[in-house]
């Protein structure tokens, strides 16, 4: 944390040893309290610190783990309450280097296919506290499977019904057969599961517990077949739509601190305000609006 004058023309003196400056770390450290209002502006301040995570990369751990704490301790500043380190990004296998040429760059990535998709598979193939890899076909694959085909595909299959048959509208309340009540048994569990998950700072386990739950939404549906029941029943196909729309409801919060642009069009879709995480946000007559697709496919 300090160097001797004599080997080191830059850098803050020490108060108490004029031979001696202190340099980047230290100055770089206080930043994460001086920034949020420290001795200046207490009430934002006290609104974010102690941080409950301190989250920062693996290789500069011990600068967060020992010599950040003892600064905070002397000073009678509370710690993080928690230091998770995480790992680093790997290209194809490869540790990313700019001699190598293997280097990604994220800005790139986002202009082609969006910042929220980019977003999503770094979370998603990310185990926090170990390295990744990245390649731009794992990429794709991600993309196209879990975003276009299962999420935004059930998007556009239940807002397309619904305005097909019923003029945008939610005509009928929740789908109360066996399958229906399966369905909202398995969305209030996956809210509970997610939450816990989170809490762990396992992002990426929460990530796959709502894909399962849009898997099961999908299979709902392809099982009850409302495009048949509509032509038949028009009552119970307005049901088993309405147990779907509020699952992509449910779906668009638990997604939205992943995806927040994309589930914020999602949750303006189904025409819904309340940004509360439970089963039971639609109401009968609730509109649905027409949109343009989600996630469209990259086509290679």
């Amino acid at each position: 944390m300090s160097r001797p004058k004599s080997r080191l023309n830059w850098g803050i003196e020490l108060p108490f040893d004029s031979k001696y400056v202190t340099y980047v770390w230290f100055d770089a450290l206080i930043n994460y309290v001086s920034a949020l209002g420290l001795n200046g502006e207490e009430e934002k301040y006290k609104s974010f610190w102690p941080v409950n995570f301190h989250l920062i990369g693996k290789d500069i751990l011990t600068t967060h783990a020992v010599y950040w704490p003892t600064m905070l301790m002397s000073a009678e500043i509370k710690l993080p309450r928690s230091i998770f380190a995480h790992g680093w990004w790997m290209s194809d296998q490869s540790k990313m280097s700019k001699s190598l040429g293997n280097v990604i760059d994220p800005l790139e990535l986002i202009e082609s296919y969006g910042v929220d998709p980019v977003r999503f598979y770094l979370m998603k193939e990310m185990v926090l506290g170990h390295d990744s890899n990245f390649s731009m076909d794992s990429f794709i694959k991600c993309y196209n499977s879990d975003l276009a085909n299962d999420f935004g595909n059930l998007l556009s299959r239940v807002s397309n019904l619904v305005n097909k048959f019923y003029n945008g509208s939610l005509v009928e309340g929740e789908d109360l057969s066996e399958d229906g009540l399966a369905i909202k048994k398995n969305a209030k569990e996956t809210i509970d599961e997610v939450s816990k998950l989170m809490d762990e700072m396992k992002i990426n386990d929460a990530i796959e517990r709502v894909l399962q739950f849009v898997r099961n939404v999908n299979k709902f549906l392809e099982l009850t077949a409302p495009w048949k029941v509509v032509k038949t029943d028009l009552k119970r196909a307005g049901r088993i739509l309405f147990t779907a729309a509020e699952s992509l409801r449910v779906i668009a919060l638990l997604f939205s601190p992943i995806m927040p642009n994309r589930t914020k069009s999602v949750l303006n879709i189904l025409n819904s305000k309340d940004k509360a995480v439970y089963w039971g946000g639609l109401q009968v007559n609730d509109k649905i609006k027409t949109h343009e697709p989600l996630f469209p496919r990259i086509e290679l």
